[in-house]
């Protein structure tokens, strides 16, 4: 079974748009479909940008109590990874260094994300760097993997 991390980005997408790709893929993940590896750095960045980015808040119309609920829901689902090692790896975006720490740590064959910086990167070591829309691909059997 594949371990993933999903980064902020995605999970933010999944909050906002039930019915967009990002929410199938936490839904699959619900399900078994894969195992999710989280840190709790990328759940604090989930929480932060629905709570106080104000082109979010102001665009989508939610509760403070179910972002809060919904990272709790995250927590419950996902494997998290404590102890995430210390690597710079990518300069422009030092923040992201923590999603491909925490693929380290869990061991993980792919890092889902939206981030261009990630996704620049396309692999790090034995990881796999892919988009939401390429993992879904993965997932169903498609052979347009990155």
């Amino acid at each position: 079974m594949h371990k993933v991390v999903l980064d902020s980005t995605v999970l933010v997408s999944a909050f906002l748009a039930k019915t967009g790709v990002s929410a199938e893929l936490l839904y699959k993940a619900k399900g078994g479909g894969f195992d999710m590896c989280l840190a709790e750095e990328i759940l604090e960045e989930v929480q932060r940008a629905l709570l106080q980015y104000q082109k979010i808040r102001k665009r989508y119309h939610y509760t403070d109590q179910a972002v809060i609920q919904f990272v709790q829901n995250l927590r419950i689902v996902a494997h998290l990874i404590t102890g995430l090692p210390s690597i710079e790896v990518v300069n422009s975006d030092p923040n992201d260094n923590m999603v491909v720490a925490c693929a380290l740590k869990a061991g993980a064959n792919y890092i889902v994300t939206r981030d261009n910086d990630l996704l620049s990167l396309k692999n790090y070591e034995d990881i796999k760097i892919v988009t939401p829309e390429n993992f879904i691909g993965i997932l169903r059997g498609s052979k347009h993997q990155p």
